[in-house]
């Protein structure tokens, strides 16, 4: 099955594009989707994170405290790599359970730090960004958070820049504040049927 790496900027649409090829007969994994299963109460990631880290980034339901998680890795890079090594493993095991049931044209994995991490690179057969510039993410992501404008860039800055990215792709999505829900549509379901001429 033909694997499509989807990625790109915090804001920049991903969820929404990943959508609009499921809704077309695609498989989707999004490894956000998992990584918050993982952190939820009970979640397999927990009891690692709480000996790591404490009580502090431990929400009074048991999932994972996600305000003061990211307040502690954004500030400290040993913190985040932390993290990482806990819930990273977890998520590429999870991944690779579903994509073995996967059932679809071809199977898109949604990884927001697929150009950052580099191993998920090899797991795909093309990598396709959902480009968008930094404005437009920052605008988006205060409409549906209200974090800080501060808390935005700090997040962003952690990410892979819009250059690295688009280095990247072999396919793009453009989705910038001057993209209409139809032009989006109408990109998206162009690389779809390019997708499915290629299976």
């Amino acid at each position: 099955m033909l694997k499509i790496g989807l990625t790109g900027g915090i804001g920049s649409g991903k969820t929404r594009v990943a959508d609009l090829f499921q809704e077309w007969g695609a498989s989707v994994i999004d490894t956000d989707v998992i990584a918050h299963q993982l952190t939820q109460p009970g979640g397999l990631a927990m009891p690692a994170i709480q000996d790591t880290f404490g009580e502090q980034v431990v929400a009074a339901d048991g999932a994972m405290d996600r305000a003061a998680m990211r307040e502690r890795v954004f500030g400290d890079p040993e913190s985040r790599r932390a993290l990482e090594a806990i819930v990273h493993p977890l998520i590429a095991e999870v991944t690779e359970q579903q994509a073995r049931q996967a059932r679809g044209c071809y199977l898109v994995l949604v990884v927001p730090l697929l150009v950052e991490t580099g191993r998920w690179l090899k797991k795909v057969d093309r990598v396709c960004v959902v480009d968008c510039d930094p404005e437009t993410q920052i605008k988006r992501v205060q409409a549906r958070s209200g974090l800080t404008i501060d808390a935005i860039k700090r997040i962003m800055s952690a990410q892979a820049t819009r250059d690295a990215r688009l280095a990247q792709a072999n396919d793009v999505v453009l989705n910038d504040g001057a993209t209409t829900p139809g032009q989006l549509r109408s990109r998206a379901r162009e690389l779809h049927e390019y997708w499915c001429s290629l299976v």
